[in-house]
């Protein structure tokens, strides 16, 4: 069974009793790999997933996990189906990136460590919170029908006479 198949598994296996020592382990892991990423923004992360998982002190199937989560986040995305512990890892970070699915996780924990206004700096992290919030607009295609409105079913009543009418 392939890391990744594992990492899935363990995800949607989790019952009540489980969940909580699942979480902790998995977000300490992956505050101290960001906090060491974030540390060192330039330097891509390089290694065998085994030789980082141990530089980390974490269980190779967590690091997958943290592998997976930050796909989306770097310059080249992993084909991450078919890794196992002597896969070659080679990462490179795109900041903006980066703290924009952070913002989107709901991962408080890491879009709040103190690394980014450094990285970043408190305006640009100001404007990627502005950009999340926006993506997050649900906007309509086609103007929202009155009330008071011919009903576009064609019928020539009033939208509220018709289609419209409390059933």
């Amino acid at each position: 069974m392939t890391l990744f198949k594992e990492w899935t598994n363990l995800i949607q296996n989790q019952t009540k009793e489980t969940f909580d020592d699942f979480w902790k382990e998995y977000s300490e892991a992956e505050t101290k790999i960001y906090s060491d990423i974030l540390d060192h923004p330039d330097e891509p992360m390089q290694g065998t997933l085994k030789e980082l998982a141990d530089k980390y002190e974490v269980r190779p199937v967590i690091f997958m996990g943290f592998l997976d989560g930050i796909n989306e986040s770097i310059e080249q995305k992993n084909e991450l189906e078919n890794f196992d512990e002597d896969s070659a890892v080679d990462l490179k970070i795109v900041p903006e990136k980066l703290f924009f699915n952070m913002l989107k996780a709901d991962a408080d924990y890491l879009y709040g460590l103190p690394q980014w206004e450094t990285i970043l700096g408190e305006e640009r992290m100001k404007q990627i919170a502005d950009e999340y919030r926006r993506s997050r607009t649900v906007r309509r295609e086609t103007p929202k029908i009155g009330r008071n409105d011919p009903c576009p079913c064609g019928s020539g009543r009033k939208y509220k006479h018709c289609c419209g009418k409390a059933k």
